[in-house]
């Protein structure tokens, strides 16, 4: 029963799809990535209300002139230095554990049993290339625009995925379309939520 299960991860992801335009900008993105003095205080007013928001602006804004000087590390920096080793390890670690979890879905996608390991592994490779992809132009598109098209993305691609397992005893090369539309989900997932 995991199509049902996947089923409820794309409802979920079209509830957040359907309340993301109601929700401002993060203000701290705000502030400190975009230097949006007026959309940052408009954002806190719409999260807050017209309470007092303005010591976490405040705060803000000495964070902000804390952070002046520092330089903000792209990908390939943040990976060639040597205190996040730890921390890169566990998250390498938890993907690919998570990848043994998707056996089940290309045993059911019917495909042969040699292969299953090179397609998960392949997925996982996917899933890490979006990651880093993502980071990089997070600051140039913004989180919203990156959920919305996320989400978007997911959603259809769980239907295509639906159809394509449903046919898939049909015809035989919808099983090489559903392990595609998987891979398209893992890089949506990774580029937006």
């Amino acid at each position: 029963m995991w199509n049902v299960l996947l089923s409820f991860s794309g409802l979920v992801a079209l509830i957040q799809l359907v309340f993301l335009p109601f929700f401002p900008e993060s203000p701290p993105y705000l502030l400190l990535q975009k230097g949006d003095k007026a959309g940052c205080l408009k954002a806190m007013k719409q999260l807050w209300g017209e309470g007092n928001y303005h010591t976490e602006f405040d705060d803000l804004m000495k964070e902000k002139a804390l952070t002046k000087g520092t330089k903000i590390m792209n990908v390939l920096e943040v990976l060639k230095e040597r205190s996040v080793y730890p921390q890169l390890a566990t998250m390498l670690l938890l993907l690919l554990s998570l990848q043994l979890c998707g056996l089940k879905i290309f045993q059911t996608a019917n495909l042969h049993e040699s292969i299953i390991p090179y397609v998960s592994l392949g997925v996982a490779i996917s899933e890490l290339i979006s990651i880093i992809f993502c980071s990089s132009i997070i600051d140039r598109f913004g989180r919203r625009m990156l959920l919305w098209g996320g989400y978007l993305l997911m959603a259809l691609i769980l239907v295509l995925l639906e159809t394509s397992l449903l046919l898939s005893d049909q015809f035989l090369w919808m099983r090489y379309c559903s392990v595609t539309l998987i891979f398209l989900f893992i890089i949506a997932y990774g580029l937006g939520p």
